[in-house]
C-alpha cells in the first residue's frame, strides 16, 4: 500500500506540475500523497500526463526486472538480464554464459532443500517459474541429461546405419571409354544400372531424329553447325556427346541429369529449370562420363540409379565421390592428354592445341587415344 500511495503521489505531482495555475483541490500542495485523490475529479486539468504515466508505471510493473544470484562451481553471479517476460531458453543461455555448462544440460535447482525447477519447455515465460527477484538459483551440469542426449544421438546413428543399409551406397560404375561414354551412362541411369554398348548407337540415332524434327530449336547458332551436318556428325561412332546432348535427353526422358565434375568439384544440373520429379547422377573427370548408381547392401535388391530432385543428401554423396576422386587424382588432365583428330587423323596434344587445329584447319571432331 506504500509503495502505491508513492506512486500515486508522483501521478499527482506530475499533473499539479502540468497545470500549476490549476493546483489540485483535493491533494495537499506539498506532499501529492493522498490515496483517494484522483486527478480526474479536478475540474480543468489537463489528465494527459496521468494516462501516459500510467502507462508507463503498468508496463514496467508487467515486465519487471528479474534479478538472480546464481550459484555454480564457476563461483557465484549476479543474472541481471533477465524480467518476468524472459522465456526459459533465455534464462538457460544466460546461465551457460557465465558458467559455461552446455544450455541443453542445465539443472536449475532453487529454495532449501534445492528443489529443481523445470526447465524442459524453452518457450514458457519466467513468469511461469516460481522465481522472485532477490532468489539464489543453484546451476549444474545434469548428468541424466548428457545421457539422454547421448543415448537420443545413439539411436539417431543406429536409424542412419539402417537406413543407409537398406538403401545402399552410391558408387561410379565404370563404362568402356569408347567415345559413346556418355550415351553408355545415360542408357546405364535410365535402365537401373545395365551397361548396354549397343545402347550408344541408338542414343545417337534419338537425337539426330530430335535434332531435325525441329531445324527452328536446333540451328546452326544452337548447334555450332548446320542441322543436317550435326546429325551426320552425331551419328558416327567417335563423335563425343557433351552438353548439348545431355539437355536433349534430359527433355527426352524428362528428368533432371546432374553432371559432377571431379576437377571443379561443379554440379551441372541439366533440366533443373523445368522442375523435373526425378534425377539421375553422371560423374565426369574432364573427358570420360561414368554413371553413379546405389549398390543396395542386401543381396538380391535391384541397384537404385533415378533418384528424387527432394533429395539433396544424394548430391552430398555424389560430391563425396567426386572429392575422392580430385583427391587421388581421379581425373583427366585436358591440358596434356592425346587427341586425334578423326578427320585428317593429326596427332594432338591438350584441348589448346585441339582448340587451335579446329581454327585452321575447320575441323572439330577429335577423338582420345
Amino acid at each position: 500500500m506504500r509503495n502505491m500511495r508513492s506512486v500515486w503521489g508522483q501521478l499527482h505531482k506530475k499533473v499539479y506540475e502540468e497545470n500549476i495555475d490549476n493546483k489540485c483541490k483535493i491533494c495537499d500542495d506539498e506532499e501529492y500523497d493522498s490515496f483517494e485523490c484522483c486527478p480526474f475529479k479536478t475540474p480543468g486539468l489537463n489528465t494527459a500526463p496521468w494516462i501516459e504515466f500510467t502507462e508507463r508505471i503498468s508496463c514496467k510493473m508487467s515486465s519487471s526486472v528479474l534479478r538472480l544470484r546464481c550459484q555454480s562451481k564457476a563461483g557465484q553471479h549476479c543474472l541481471t538480464q533477465l524480467s518476468s517476460n524472459s522465456s526459459v531458453g533465455r534464462l538457460k543461455e544466460v546461465i551457460s554464459e557465465v558458467t559455461k555448462i552446455p544450455f541443453a544440460y542445465i539443472r536449475v535447482r532453487q529454495g532449501y532443500p534445492p528443489k529443481e525447477i523445470d526447465l524442459t519447455d524453452n518457450t514458457k515465460t519466467l513468469s511461469s517459474l516460481p522465481l522472485q527477484s532477490g532468489d539464489t538459483i543453484y546451476v549444474d551440469e545434469d548428468p541424466s541429461l548428457r545421457q539422454r542426449q547421448k543415448e537420443r544421438l545413439d539411436t539417431d546413428l543406429q536409424v542412419q546405419i539402417q537406413e543407409l543399409y537398406v538403401r545402399g551406397v552410391l558408387m561410379r560404375k565404370t563404362v568402356p571409354a569408347n567415345n559413346s561414354c556418355l550415351f553408355t551412362s545415360i542408357n546405364a541411369v535410365m535402365t537401373k544400372g545395365d551397361v548396354d554398348l549397343s545402347s550408344a548407337h541408338q542414343m545417337r540415332q534419338l537425337i539426330a531424329g530430335i535434332v531435325l524434327s525441329d531445324p527452328e530449336q536446333f540451328n546452326s547458332a544452337f548447334l555450332e553447325k548446320s542441322n543436317s551436318d550435326y546429325c551426320s556428325w552425331i551419328m558416327k561412332d567417335n563423335s563425343w556427346g557433351g552438353g548439348i546432348e545431355i539437355s536433349i535427353l534430359s527433355k527426352y526422358y524428362e528428368v533432371e541429369i546432374d553432371v559432377v565434375d571431379t576437377q571443379s568439384g561443379r554440379i551441372d544440373r541439366f533440366g533443373e529449370d523445368m522442375n523435373y520429379s526425378k534425377r539421375v547422377l553422371l560423374i565426369y573427370d574432364g573427358v570420360h562420363y561414368d554413371p553413379l548408381i546405389m549398390e543396395p547392401m542386401i543381396p538380391g535388391e535391384p541397384m537404385q540409379t533415378i533418384f528424387s530432385t527432394k533429395d539433396e543428401n544424394i548430391l552430398a554423396q555424389a560430391m563425396e565421390i567426386a572429392s575422392e576422386a580430385k583427391a587421388t587424382r581421379q581425373y583427366t588432365d585436358t591440358a596434356n592428354f592425346s587427341l586425334r583428330c578423326n578427320i585428317c587423323q593429326v596427332f594432338l596434344k591438350g584441348h589448346i592445341q585441339a582448340q587451335s587445329h579446329a581454327k585452321k584447319t575447320g575441323h572439330k571432331d577429335f577423338g582420345e587415344v
